[in-house]
């Protein structure tokens, strides 16, 4: 079995994550293909696609937005992502179980003693404004089969492949996942990293050589190209990794979290997190001054770079 090193690892998570090359996609294939991406803060995404799509125009997801192609909902993990219509609508029922377990464990005091069919029935009501779609009306799968399940394997290994059950698991906060595993098992490759952990994969999925190159790419704030892996240092040190749970938006040098960045009037602010190189620097300044432009609707071009930490 093929071992794959660190950085080899790193480039096939670039190349499924559309950050190698800026892709010439729709939009909401964009968003299919990268299984949905975080959102629990609404403008991440506009960033996200922006890194990923040549020409993004944020007037193009506003567009699907209000014509519901694409929706804000509780999915994986019970966190807030921006999916397509088509898949909310074909994974959701899969999610049910994890949903309400989280929903009841969090909130189980505030619900004491409320009817909740009474409780779903008064949201359904508050949110029908033409003709009702509840995930409740969605039927459920065919006992004994799994074929969402087998379907979140597939598109999950698209889009951050290869990976380990694991890696898996933690995307989606699913159960029962090892027997949808089995069942696409046959349709897949296996590598192992150095580490001796199995990685599965598609088999034409892009794996690109430890030695394509990785341009500058920042990343908006809770981005699954960081988060969607139980093991995260194929992309961020161990050292850093506490910045991915807190909302840090992250700046990738050479396909790693290099630095952090925020927005402070119509600059953009870079804060490394280790000596950047002078063509690095340079670099991250040419985007950063892409981005302070699409921020600011071509109103500033403005960046700041600050100082490395000290070694």
């Amino acid at each position: 079995m093929s071992v794959l090193d660190a950085r080899s690892l790193n480039r096939a998570a670039l190349a499924r994550q559309l950050l190698l090359d800026r892709a010439d996609r729709p939009v909401p294939d964009a968003v299919a293909h990268l299984g949905g991406m975080q959102a629990q803060e609404p403008q991440e995404p506009f960033v996200g696609l922006w890194s990923r799509l040549r020409d993004f125009a944020p007037r193009a997801l506003d567009d699907l937005l209000a014509g519901r192609r694409v929706v804000r909902t509780h999915l994986m993990r019970r966190t807030v992502h921006l999916v397509t219509a088509e898949d909310v609508l074909a994974w959701r029922s899969r999610h049910d179980a994890m949903l309400r377990g989280r929903v009841l464990g969090t909130y189980r005091r505030e619900l004491a003693g409320v009817d909740l069919d009474e409780l779903a029935a008064a949201g359904r009501a508050v949110l029908a404004d033409g003709e009702p779609r509840s995930m409740g009306d969605l039927p459920p799968a065919p006992p004994g089969t799994d074929p969402v399940g087998a379907a979140l394997v597939r598109r999950y290994l698209a889009a951050f492949g290869p990976a380990a059950s694991a890696d898996l698991r933690a995307w989606c906060g699913l159960a029962g996942l090892p027997a949808a595993v089995a069942a696409v098992r046959g349709e897949l490759v296996a590598f192992r990293d150095e580490r001796g952990r199995e990685l599965l994969d598609l088999p034409d999925a892009p794996r690109p050589g430890p030695d394509a190159p990785a341009p500058v790419r920042f990343l908006p704030a809770f981005d699954n190209a960081v988060l969607g892996y139980q093991d995260r240092g194929r992309i961020i040190d161990d050292a850093h990794r506490g910045l991915s749970v807190t909302g840090a938006r992250f700046v990738l040098v050479d396909g790693r979290v290099s630095a952090t960045w925020t927005v402070e009037g119509d600059t953009v602010t870079v804060t490394p997190l280790r000596r950047l190189t002078r063509p690095e620097r340079a670099q991250v300044v040419e985007e950063g001054r892409a981005l302070a432009s699409f921020l600011s609707e071509g109103d500033s071009d403005r960046v700041m770079v600050g100082a490395a930490p000290p070694p």
